[in-house]
């Protein structure tokens, strides 16, 4: 009586019919094989064979670079039909780098992993394609109690050759992608860069010093002349000298402060919280100084986003805290302002986090309408290297 009670109230699995949906779809994937994988393995001895064999000619390694590149066409589709099928769910790999001319073209065309890869399953697939054909094709006609067996078997066969020649090469070629984007945005940022130097150069310093040499031509002209007007504008001269000297001055600190170099990221930190419209806290608590390139990108980080919090965030003080934290330098910079910032709010943080992320870096934003806002930047550690 217990035991009836018990199997009454436990309920139990649901059943799964042997010729559900998902087996249907595992035997249509398994008929089709036998055309895809002609036509792959056609595809594969053909482009390869003729250009290896021309590849003695001008034309033979061209050709080649050509066929790889439509064998990464072939497996994208093989992906989707595995993908759609049989449920395998294969990450598209990246596309190849771009190279510059014909050559480079050329050279990273032939060396595509993936395109290889591709030509391989194809190779490979002709044999099993017409035995998952011929074993699915018999089994539906004489061995119907035992096909869903039959097909989960041959199906897992196909899932493993998706996933292991199909699919990226895991983390490497991520790895490869992501630097191929992160050099993008260091070159557009360099290029931003020097232009925003050259235009400061010209529109300020140069532009000063050109009207302090006419100045200067016109003082001599009028030296004998009239000594009064031509000390009136020696002086005016003496000025703008004075004046240039502080662009150039203002001008090299935006590309490198010597406090940085001579006294280290706290003291340039300091130096830079002083510009800042609001009262400044700075506490940077670090044992040593990181690597040159490091600590120049934390000098800039911190810069622009105190610069952030003099124009928009309408606050009345602020802080930068630095610290390490095993293999990562952290910097954060806290205003109790108005709130409400956003990485694509026009404030430069989303350029910020692009800059950030080109050398493996982290920005994370928090600002609640009404604030505080807190901005966390997170950098690779590299030690200075020793005198």
């Amino acid at each position: 009586m217990s035991a009836d009670l018990d199997s009454a109230e436990t309920p139990r699995p649901p059943l799964r019919l042997a010729y559900g949906k998902e087996t249907w779809k595992e035997i249509a994937f398994l008929l089709s094989n036998l055309f895809t994988a002609l036509g792959g393995f056609v595809y594969a001895v053909v482009t390869v064979s003729v250009g290896v064999g021309l590849s003695v000619t001008v034309i033979g390694l061209p050709l080649l670079a050509l066929g790889l590149g439509g064998a990464r066409l072939i497996g994208r589709s093989e992906r989707a039909r595995a993908r759609a099928l049989l449920g395998v769910e294969v990450a598209e790999p990246s596309p190849p780098p771009r190279r510059h001319g014909f050559f480079g073209w050329l050279w990273a065309s032939l060396k595509d992993p993936v395109a290889w890869r591709t030509q391989l399953y194809g190779l490979i697939r002709l044999p099993w394609g017409i035995l998952t054909f011929v074993v699915s094709l018999v089994s539906l006609l004489v061995l119907w109690p035992v096909l869903p067996f039959l097909t989960r078997g041959l199906a897992h066969g196909d899932r493993g050759m998706v996933r292991g020649l199909l699919s990226p090469s895991d983390e490497l070629e991520r790895r490869v992608a992501e630097l191929e984007s992160d050099r993008g945005v260091v070159v557009d940022t360099a290029a931003a860069d020097l232009r925003r130097i050259e235009r400061d150069l010209h529109d300020g310093a140069q532009a000063r010093l050109v009207a302090l040499a006419m100045g200067l031509g016109l003082a001599k002209e009028k030296l004998l002349e009239d000594p009064e007007a031509a000390a009136a504008m020696v002086d005016e001269a003496h000025g703008e000298v004075k004046l240039a000297l502080q662009e150039l001055r203002d001008l090299a600190r935006g590309i490198h402060p010597a406090v940085l170099t001579d006294r280290g990221l706290g003291a340039a930190l300091s130096s830079v919280s002083a510009r800042c419209t609001v009262p400044v806290r700075v506490n940077a608590d670090l044992a040593e100084r990181p690597a040159e390139a490091i600590e120049g990108i934390a000098y800039f980080t911190v810069s622009e986003l105190l610069q952030n919090v003099s124009k928009h965030a309408r606050a009345r003080s602020a802080s930068v805290d630095v610290w390490r934290a095993g293999n990562r330098l952290l910097l954060q910079v806290r205003d109790d302002g108005a709130g409400g910032a956003r990485l694509d709010g026009g404030t430069g943080l989303a350029g910020l986090a692009e800059r950030l992320g080109a050398v493996d870096g982290v920005l994370v934003l928090d600002s609640p309408e009404g604030g505080p806002t807190t901005v966390t930047a997170e950098l690779p550690w590299r030690s200075r290297p020793r005198a």
